[in-house]
């Protein structure tokens, strides 16, 4: 699906999408930090992707993992800092949201440090009944990936 406004583009068709610039931001970001290309490639593969761009150049991404019925999770949000400030985070989340492939789902999921104002606009909580989700969390996996991989 594509849609447009006057000088971005919101697109969902992969072969759009420069993994330079995804694994670029996801390798410096606090969730992501070190993350292998391959492992960019491989979670771009298995989601449903949203690429923003401005004329013809990336500048933000988001991707959902779902199973197209009753779940999706939310990953992976970003703008490029020299295009924040123009609504497009929300213009993004709100395009994300009118997708026909993901309507009428059950249940939503996403995790932020720092961007609950945004996603509160588009109706995520804070957990409403922590004590029913339970969750592996490895913050330090890509960093481990990438010192066995070295020579």
């Amino acid at each position: 699906m594509i849609w447009k406004n006057e000088t971005y583009v919101i697109d969902t068709d992969p072969k759009n999408l420069d993994v330079d610039v995804i694994h670029d931001f996801l390798g410096a970001s606090y969730w992501a930090k070190d993350i292998p290309r391959s492992v960019v490639e491989k979670s771009i593969r298995h989601s449903l992707c949203f690429g923003i761009y401005h004329e013809t150049k990336q500048i933000g991404f988001a991707r959902v993992i779902t199973d197209y019925a009753t779940f999706a999770y939310l990953a992976d949000v970003f703008v490029v800092a020299s295009h924040r400030g123009k609504g497009l985070s929300k213009w993004l989340m709100g395009c994300i949201q009118s997708h026909p492939e993901l309507k009428n789902l059950r249940r939503w999921m996403l995790a932020t440090r720092d961007a609950h104002g945004l996603y509160k606009q588009f109706g995520f909580i804070v957990t409403a009944k922590p004590d029913r989700l339970m969750e592996i969390l490895d913050m330090d996996v890509y960093t481990k990936i990438a010192k066995e991989n070295r020579p």
